[in-house]
């Protein structure tokens, strides 16, 4: 269904762009297969065949909701009336040209970095392509967008089959189901999200989105998720939020965001991102270290990450939910 919409928009897209006067819902109506379609009388098993009134009112409907997402999109239709009385539809062409466009070297650079970001990534392709369309679209032949930055080897690594079909669906607004497995536990669960958007932090993907079971918002680690990530048609249920947070939630989870500090053991050569964290080390001997860092809501979830290379000295209530977590995930 999704298909047949595109290709009727874009075919009237086509057609109000190519007339060079307005044209009449019937005019086209009698050049848009699509819209032919409406008027055919439908013979199926069990249902009568279709009247011109209710034909004509399918079209109508179908021909208003069309134009408005055409609109919404930015097409510009212009509304003419003839001398008659009758009403006409186009899109002039100089009112739905883009302007030039002009990229000086550092704005040059500045894309030409982003594009190269995505290069071990899946969106290789469409940045190569988008570079391309804009040395045709008049970019300097003489700017070179990587030299500016050369020695700058920017990477996003995109590593998760569900980053492709989740970045498809919060693109079009549709919500998805897949299985997930949180850290504390053994085995995963299926997961109804409404997604809103993808963000990186420190190596990793997260979505956010509405959780349906759940009835709140929530922020998903795509490295947790199994399986194949699978669309509903149905539509959102709760509205989108204007910004969506994802980092300072995922900060807040991991400890980032803390008014307190806790006390842990660290096996020797391990856990480096916690020893970054570290507000101060100390050597214990015998293949330990006692680190001080940063404590606020979530630590227990990112410190059962590191299993066995990981002790909770204090406080007491956060080494009581690392416990709990543990024995979680080895009931299973």
């Amino acid at each position: 269904m999704a298909i047949a919409k595109a290709e009727r928009l874009m075919n009237l897209a086509l057609c109000l762009l190519g007339t060079r006067r307005p044209l009449s819902k019937r005019e086209l109506r009698d050049s848009i297969e699509a819209y032919v379609e409406t008027s055919r009388p439908e013979k199926a098993a069990g249902r009568p065949e279709k009247s011109a009134a209710g034909s004509d009112d399918s079209f109508n409907r179908m021909f208003e909701r069309d134009k408005d997402d055409l609109r919404e999109l930015g097409l510009v239709i212009e509304t003419v009336e003839n001398i008659d009385g009758e009403v006409g539809y186009l899109a002039r062409r100089d009112s739905n040209r883009l302007p030039p466009i002009t990229l000086d070297a550092e704005e040059a650079a500045a894309l030409g970095l982003a594009a190269k970001v995505w290069q071990q990534a899946r969106l290789a392709g469409a940045a190569s392509g988008a570079l391309q369309k804009l040395r045709a679209a008049g970019l300097p032949e003489d700017v070179d967008p990587y030299e500016a930055h050369g020695a700058l080897e920017p990477r996003i690594p995109v590593h998760e089959a569900a980053f492709e079909p989740l970045m498809l669906a919060c693109r079009d607004r549709r919500p998805v189901v897949f299985d997930y497995r949180k850290a504390s536990a053994a085995h995963p669960e299926p997961r109804h999200v409404e997604p809103w958007a993808l963000e990186c932090w420190r190596g990793h993907w997260y979505l956010a989105g509405w959780d349906r079971d759940r009835g709140a918002e929530r922020v998903f680690r795509l490295s947790r998720i199994t399986g194949r990530v699978r669309s509903r048609g149905t539509g959102f249920t709760a509205p989108v939020p204007d910004v969506v947070t994802v980092r300072e939630t995922v900060a807040g989870w991991a400890g980032e965001i803390a008014d307190r500090s806790a006390l842990i053991r660290l096996r020797s050569g391990a856990g480096y991102p916690l020893r970054a964290k570290a507000t101060e080390v100390r050597e214990l001997g015998d293949g330990w270290d006692e680190l001080e860092i940063p404590y606020g809501h979530g630590l227990d979830a990112w410190l059962v990450e590191f299993g066995p290379d990981v002790i909770v000295v204090e406080p007491a209530e956060l080494r009581a939910d690392m416990v709990d977590r543990l024995r979680a995930v080895a009931k299973g």
